[in-house]
């Protein structure tokens, strides 16, 4: 669960959660009306070539470390999982032709044949093993480890055949195979390019619509058509797209405005309105994750519940939303929106998320929960940075908001590079209570978000316990059926909504931006995994 994923994105743009699973108008309170676009128009006709802004250049193409925007946006178009998330937000087959869960502790992928690497091998059961196999390496440091904490043995039990021992029952690792932990790479390419694989020189060898034809550090990476690709469905309208480096979001907005470069995800939100009104489009769509406050210290005043709640009521979301976000955003009601919950039917999805109390700042109560906690005048840290403005933004809100109902209320102001380390660091944490967040869930699994809260987990920031939340979590995690695991996932969410080891802050949609000359791609969380720019083409 890629939570600290959105913080670099952040440092040049908004991105959140998108407030609803289907289209219409996504105003809420003070915030800006908008509209959430399943898809865009379908392709007229192929192109030679299209140029895509990158708010950033990718540190890398190591699979084992796409745990950001840039290296995913373009590494779904390279390489493939074993599963699919699709532009519906739904699990279906990818490489593995299909999967069977014999048993509780057990894992088979039937794998698809016919499917050839780059270099034109073919791909079997060695290079599933090899793939993921990398994952449970100490040496290689995935940022994916934990994804694969529960797994016992990979291994080849056919040609095409590949069966997954588990130590305890966890749906959740082959849902999140339809993301960057299920990507195949081929393995004797891995054994060739040892510690250059991924980088400009080693390169990468998948099985995707689109090639890694050249990697200019610090300018661009260009893909090219992929002539003897698998899917016939998605056989690329493109021949060529040119991935532009502009982190600059004044010039990056230019670059769309002008027809420089033809589109992009995740914009600055300052550009909205002047994309609005250009002879391009700009579009909305869901993404799975929102923005909160986590909390990062519970031997402090934030460890008594009373006065997580007293915050909690006292922030003015929806002044943040409208400094931060110039509107396009609403106050968020849980650590995850309507659009997380797509492993249901819709209707169920925006039903739970519908019954979730409203977002109602009453300073009167948050006052009394401080004084009923003995907490008034007791410090409290927030970290703060200037990553990005709407970080600031928020830390102020909570250093307003906290003063305001008898709180001390310090903000300590991290370095960008630093700032993003107190989510892998553990010790640079020392000495602070409060610190913004956001991210995306791999899958549309809520139970993925909410799992990660469990005692222990990486992404539990402040080491917030509850046994029953744990045996919950558990039982969810055993339970194949999806109706019947959104059920128990809902009490964890009842629970952590009650308790806040994260104060839950705003969702804003993804963004994305179409020139003039080009159109077919789907504007939501799921280009991360799916081929977008397979369907990217001709708007003429």
């Amino acid at each position: 669960m890629p939570r600290t994923a959105a913080l670099a994105a952040a440092a040049v743009l908004v991105t959140a959660a998108g407030c609803s699973g289907g289209g219409g108008d996504n105003s809420s309170g003070s915030g800006t009306a908008f509209d959430i676009t399943v898809d865009t128009p379908a392709a007229k006709g192929p192109l030679d070539k299209v140029k895509w802004s990158l708010y950033a250049e990718p540190q890398t193409l190591d699979y084992a470390y796409a745990f950001d925007f840039p290296i995913n946006t373009v590494l779904a178009n390279v390489c493939e999982n074993l599963l699919r998330v699709t532009p519906d937000l739904k699990i279906s087959p990818g490489l593995a032709a299909k999967y069977t869960n014999p048993d509780p502790l057990t894992w088979v992928y039937s794998l698809r044949e016919g499917v050839k690497f780059h270099d034109g091998t073919p791909m079997g059961a060695k290079d599933v093993v090899a793939s993921l196999k990398r994952h449970l390496d100490p040496e290689v440091g995935s940022s994916y480890n934990t994804v694969f904490k529960d797994v016992e043995s990979i291994t080849e039990t056919g040609p095409l055949e590949v069966t997954v021992k588990l130590t305890r029952p966890n749906v959740l690792l082959n849902e999140q195979l339809g993301a960057s932990p299920g990507i195949v790479e081929s393995a004797d390419f891995l054994a060739k390019a040892g510690k250059d694989y991924g980088n400009p020189q080693g390169g990468v060898n998948c099985t995707g619509p689109f090639s890694l034809k050249e990697w200019k550090p610090g300018t661009s990476i260009t893909l090219e058509k992929n002539d003897a690709y698998w899917d016939t469905a998605l056989t690329p309208k493109t021949h060529e797209i040119e991935f532009v480096f502009i982190q600059d979001p004044a010039a990056r907005a230019n670059a769309l405005l002008t027809g420089e470069v033809d589109g992009g995800y995740l914009l600055p939100t300052n550009s909205y309105e002047k994309l609005r009104t250009s002879d391009g489009k700009l579009y909305f769509g869901t993404i799975t994750g929102s923005y909160s406050a986590a909390v990062t210290n519970l031997k402090g005043a934030l460890g008594d519940q009373r006065v997580r709640q007293a915050l909690s009521l006292a922030i003015d979301r929806d002044g943040i939303v409208m400094a931060a976000l110039n509107g396009y955003g609403s106050p968020a009601k849980a650590g995850i929106p309507a659009a997380g919950w797509a492993t249901v039917p819709a209707e169920r999805a925006q039903a739970v998320y519908d019954a979730l109390p409203p977002v109602t700042q009453d300073v009167a109560a948050a006052k009394k929960l401080v004084q009923d906690a003995g907490a008034a005048g007791k410090k409290v840290v927030v970290a703060t940075s200037n990553l990005a403005p709407e970080i600031s933004v928020a830390a102020n809100a909570i250093q307003a908001a906290g003063k305001e109902i008898g709180l001390e209320v310090e903000l300590r102001t991290i370095a960008p590079d630093a700032y993003t380390a107190l989510f892998t660091d553990p010790s640079t944490r020392e000495g602070i209570d409060l610190l913004v967040t956001s991210g995306y869930d791999m899958t549309p699994d809520p139970l993925e978000f909410y799992a990660a809260l469990q005692t222990g987990e990486f992404a539990n920031y402040g080491s917030w316990s509850n046994p029953e939340y744990d045996e919950i979590a558990k039982q969810a995690l055993a339970t194949t059926d999806p109706i019947a695991r959104a059920e128990l996932t809902v009490k964890l969410q009842e629970i952590a909504l009650r308790e806040l080891p994260g104060i839950p802050l705003w969702d804003s949609p993804m963004s994305l931006y179409l020139g003039k000359r080009v159109t077919g791609v789907t504007p939501n969380i799921t280009h991360l995994s799916y081929p977008w720019a397979a369907t990217l083409g001709s708007a003429t």
